[in-house]
């Protein structure tokens, strides 16, 4: 007789609706903390992007090293993911003037690729297959160059000089009608369930990066100029909040 599959827990958090209100609100978070370090700061996008790079590379080491799953670790990463995209993004398309169509594209490349190679090396890109320390290392790679594709896109969307226009309002809407689409499709056909988390994951980013810019851009740039410092800490809180209050568990494995 064949024997039922043995279910057992991994390292990253289960995917759920909160979930994906805690991921948007880390990438607003990631939006705000950025600026404010590069621009409110004065740190510049090269010294904002070492600080956070080398925050990152702590908190993915912690998350990779440890034996199972912990709610603040992993978010941890997440928000460190979203801090150093942003910065990563600005320095690419501004300060090395790749602008942000070709820092998005060079972004969308190196996230398909890593993904295509993950895919090659251990069969599978679902979360639920994340069974080994090499697979979480192409977990958390894809989620640096997705987070920082986000931010680049989601500027290229909003801006009317050199993307396409959209302003800050107008990159939210499109991005999250994006989402709803993934939803939808997630919900009324067969499509991957794997692919749609991918999509999904991405387009959470510059839904993030537009709602952060909206929120702290000058009212001349169409934002409400509200404190970076301010609107990072509410949504620190917020996560924080989330975090303690909702339901945490890892995603579950299937061997």
């Amino acid at each position: 007789m064949k024997q039922p599959a043995q279910i057992e827990f991994g390292k990253v958090a289960e995917v759920t609706f909160w979930f994906w209100v805690v991921k948007i609100a880390a990438t607003t978070l990631g939006e705000t903390a950025g600026d404010a370090a590069t621009m409110s700061m004065n740190l510049g996008y090269l010294v904002g992007t070492a600080i956070f790079a080398v925050v990152f590379i702590i908190a993915v080491a912690a998350q990779i090293r440890s034996n199972k799953f912990h709610p603040f670790l992993f978010w941890s990463v997440i928000v460190a993911t979203t801090t150093a995209g942003t910065t990563l993004a600005d320095l690419l398309d501004r300060s090395l003037g790749i602008g942000y169509l070709g820092g998005s594209t060079i972004l969308l490349s190196l996230v398909v690729g890593t993904l295509a190679l993950w895919h090659r090396e251990l069969g599978s890109v679902s979360v639920s297959a994340i069974t080994t320390r090499k697979a979480e290392v192409f977990y958390w790679a894809t989620i640096m160059f997705s987070q920082t594709l986000g931010t680049a896109l989601g500027d290229w969307a909003a801006d009317s000089n050199v993307g396409l226009g959209l302003g800050y309002e107008g990159g939210a809407l499109v991005f999250a009608a994006g989402l709803a689409l993934v939803a939808v499709a997630y919900f009324w056909t067969s499509i991957s369930r794997t692919l749609l988390f991918w999509a999904a994951f991405i387009l959470t980013r510059p839904l993030g990066a537009t709602v952060g810019d909206l929120l702290d851009k000058p009212h001349a740039a169409g934002g409400l100029e509200l404190s970076r410092y301010t609107a990072t800490a509410a949504l620190a809180v917020f996560i924080l909040v989330c975090v303690v209050l909702l339901p945490q568990r890892a995603e579950r494995l299937t061997r």
